[in-house]
C-alpha cells in the first residue's frame, strides 16, 4: 500500500495522474470536491453536516473535510490512498498527519507537480473534459475526434469550466500560491517532498511518478 499527496497548481494535471494510478495500481483517489459532492447526495449523517453548511453559504470546516477523510480510510484501498486537494494549508497538513497515525497509516511521498504559469494558462485556457468519464481533452494538444465523441467512452458531452480562462485562472493561480505553497517547504523538510515536471507529455509524466513510486 503506497500513500500520497499530489500537489500542483489548478491545470497541473493532478487528476489525469491520479486517474492512471487507481486505474493501473489500485489506488483510491480522495478528492476534497467529490468527497463533498458524494456525502451530500448519500444522505449520511456527516452528509446532512456538509449539505447544512452549504446551504448556509458557508465554507466546509477542516473538521469534516477529516471526517470524510476518516471514513474513506475505514473502507480500505488495497493499493493505497491519493489524496487530491487536500491538505491546501499547514493546518490541514498536520491534521492529515494526525488521521494517519491515528489509522495506523504513513505518508509515502508528496509529489509536486511542477509548472511555469504562462505554459499553465496556454494549457488551461484550451482544456475541456468528457462529461461521461472525465476524460481531458485539449484544442491543440488533445483536441476532440471529428464525430465529436469521446475516445474513452464514447461521449458527445463536453464540458468547459466556466472559469477556464486567462483571468480567472491568474486568480486561482494566486489563491494556489498564497495558500498551498508553504505546504512545499513543510514537506520538503520532512523529506517526504518529490518534484515531477507537469508540463512534459502525459506518459512522461505518468513515468516519473512510477519512478518516484518504485
Amino acid at each position: 500500500m503506497i500513500n500520497i499527496i499530489l500537489l500542483g497548481p489548478p491545470g497541473a494535471g493532478k487528476g489525469t495522474q491520479a486517474r492512471h494510478l487507481v486505474e493501473t495500481r489500485g489506488m483510491v483517489q480522495l478528492s476534497t470536491g467529490d468527497m463533498l459532492r458524494e456525502a451530500q447526495a448519500n444522505g449520511s449523517e456527516m452528509g446532512k453536516k456538509v449539505a447544512a453548511v452549504i446551504e448556509r453559504g458557508e465554507l466546509v470546516t477542516d473538521e469534516i473535510v477529516i471526517g470524510l477523510i476518516r471514513e474513506k480510510i475505514a473502507e480500505g484501498a488495497k493499493g493505497g490512498f491519493i489524496f487530491d486537494g487536500f491538505p491546501r494549508t499547514l493546518g490541514q497538513a498536520d491534521a492529515l498527519g494526525d488521521l494517519l497515525a491515528e489509522t495506523g497509516l504513513k505518508l509515502d511521498a508528496v509529489i509536486e507537480m511542477a509548472v511555469d504559469d504562462a505554459a499553465l494558462v496556454a494549457r488551461i485556457t484550451g482544456r475541456s473534459t468528457c462529461g461521461g468519464c472525465g476524460e481531458v481533452y485539449h484544442d491543440q494538444t488533445k483536441p476532440w475526434a471529428a464525430d465529436g465523441k469521446c475516445t474513452n467512452c464514447g461521449s458527445t458531452d463536453i464540458k468547459r469550466r466556466a472559469d477556464d480562462n486567462e483571468d480567472s485562472l491568474k486568480t486561482r493561480l494566486m489563491e494556489y500560491y498564497k495558500k498551498t505553497s508553504p505546504l512545499l517547504g513543510y514537506y520538503y523538510a520532512k523529506g517526504d517532498l518529490k518534484s515531477v515536471d507537469g508540463l512534459v507529455a502525459i506518459d512522461k509524466v505518468k513515468a516519473a511518478i512510477g519512478k518516484v513510486l518504485g
